[in-house]
């Protein structure tokens, strides 16, 4: 007797699990008939019927995230597809998923694990590549992006990656390259337009740099106070100074008595050798400030380079008097540097 008890518990636990499987396979193929239909909700509902009665459903996981996906559910698609991938570690559409979705998240460690995982992902490398730049390793980043661009040379936003790499490791060169590269590639990028206009500026290359940022505010780029003055200076050093001035002009119209901008331009004069121009801002900075030595010392030296030493020589010991800490520019004078 005790033997019959026993195996009808068997048999009606078989029964219980081949009916449950039956009721899940019913319910995942629902889902995705409702899936095709577009019913994303009444789908992922469907989904969950199914994995609830067979917690080793892998394909109603899968297919789960899918839907959370469409519902831009990401929290949701992370979890069933975490749960495909436990339970089959080389399941490559869930490793695919993952790979996009850790990388969205900013988790890179791990979208860099599902990427080395993933054998079918056509863009693994160029996700590993572009993780090891947003863990600022940037040794590693060069190294996987000129992989990439090798086999990918058309690809924009691998150049102008590469383009940031170089230029976090100050090697301005390289980084010009590639910038340039990338706005060849994809020239509806005013950011990357910008950046490298900035570029050509801090290596002193002031006419590429009125043409970046003329690409820059063509496509977009927000014209601020910052920008205006960049584009001015540029348009100064690279000899158009009229343009230059018109435009710092307007900024400075904007930020009256703003002494740093003012400040700048008469430095930019004073370095191009119009001493009579730098001394017109100088002598701005003075009406703003009576005891601003550095200006008072700056216009001083202006006096000096056209001719008039005594009289810019005094003006230098006043402001000296004012600020001690002038003379060292004096000695640098002396020496041949500075101003």
């Amino acid at each position: 007797m005790k033997y019959i008890f026993t195996a009808l518990i068997v048999l009606f636990s078989v029964t219980a699990i081949a009916q449950s499987a039956d009721s899940a396979q019913y319910f995942y193929k629902k889902g995705l008939e409702e899936k095709s239909a577009r019913r994303f909700l009444v789908s992922s509902k469907a989904f969950e019927q199914a994995i609830k009665l067979d917690t080793n459903f892998i394909a109603a996981y899968i297919e789960n995230g899918y839907t959370n996906l469409e519902m831009r559910k990401t929290d949701p698609a992370i979890i069933n597809f975490s749960k495909a991938y436990k339970l089959d570690p080389q399941n490559q559409a869930a490793i695919k998923e993952l790979m996009e979705l850790y990388f969205s998240y900013h988790q890179y460690p791990k979208a860099i694990e599902m990427a080395q995982l993933c054998k079918d992902c056509t863009n693994a490398n160029k996700i590993i590549a572009l993780s090891y730049f947003q863990q600022e390793d940037y040794g590693k980043a060069e190294k996987a992006l000129l992989t990439q661009i090798t086999n990918t040379p058309n690809d924009a936003e691998l150049n102008y990656t590469l383009g940031r790499t170089y230029l976090e490791m100050e090697q301005e060169k390289n980084a010009i390259f590639y910038y340039e590269k990338a706005v060849h590639i994809d020239s509806t990028r005013s950011t990357w337009y910008h950046e490298l206009a900035l570029l050509y500026y801090t290596i002193n290359d002031y006419k590429n740099a009125v043409v970046i940022f003329n690409k820059a505010a063509a496509t977009g780029f927000t014209q601020s106070n910052d920008f205006m003055e960049n584009l001015g200076f540029s348009y100064i050093y690279s000899g158009e100074v009229e343009k230059g001035e018109k435009i710092l002009m307007d900024v400075l119209a904007k930020k009256p008595g703003n002494k740093d901008l003012i400040r700048d331009i008469a430095d930019a004069y004073y370095q191009l050798k119009n001493y009579d121009k730098s001394l017109v801002f100088l002598q701005k900075l003075m009406e703003l400030d009576s005891k601003d030595a550095e200006a008072l010392y700056q216009a001083g030296q202006c006096f000096i380079k056209k001719g008039e030493k005594d009289r810019g020589q005094a003006m230098c010991d006043k402001a000296i008097e004012l600020d001690p800490s002038l003379s060292k520019m004096k000695k640098q004078k002396q020496i041949g540097v500075g101003l």
